[in-house]
């Protein structure tokens, strides 16, 4: 019998059309192309006799479980998600899919877009809805002074820009 472990927390189930159309990316490219390349490998790997000291058999069964695994999940997952495609009445709140800048009192700015849990990168500024830092933006509006998490400890911040960008 397997280690029990507590459930994790669901997440949002929001994401842009943008974060949307990768995940479909991603998902057509697992199941159409790399799948179908990896089934051939294994096959012709399968065709060499002894299984168990094959390494390309082994390592290529291996990715194809890796592989269903992730099209499995990719497809309930864009199943359950919402895509928020349009833009908010009031574009000085801070709602999901804002580029919100914040200025803390040395002067330093940082800018960042409020997205989904399946969509988020720190290379491209892009923080999850459900981050401690969104949780304190979403719902301020422009020149709000929000305090931000900042390791254990809080900064002061100020909200001096919040745009949306219109959707494709």
């Amino acid at each position: 019998m397997g280690r029990w472990r507590p459930p994790s927390p669901r997440s949002s189930a929001y994401i842009t059309p943008a974060g949307a159309r990768a995940l479909q990316q991603e998902l057509t490219q697992l199941w159409k192309i790399e799948r179908p390349e990896v089934t051939a490998a294994v096959s012709a790997a399968a065709k060499n006799g002894d299984r168990s000291e094959n390494g390309d058999y082994i390592y290529g069964k291996k990715r194809l479980r890796e592989i269903d695994r992730r099209v499995r999940y990719l497809g309930k997952r864009l199943d359950e998600l919402t895509v928020v495609d349009r833009l908010p009445d009031d574009r000085e709140k801070v709602f999901f899919g804002a580029w919100v800048t914040l200025e803390d009192e040395d002067g330093n700015e940082a800018r960042y877009q409020i997205v989904g849990p399946d969509e988020f990168d720190l290379k491209q500024a892009k923080i999850s809805m459900d981050s401690p830092l969104a949780k304190a933006l979403l719902g301020k509006r422009l020149d709000d002074e929000v305090w931000v998490p900042a390791g254990d400890a809080r900064k002061l911040c100020f909200i001096t820009s919040v745009e949306y960008i219109a959707y494709e």
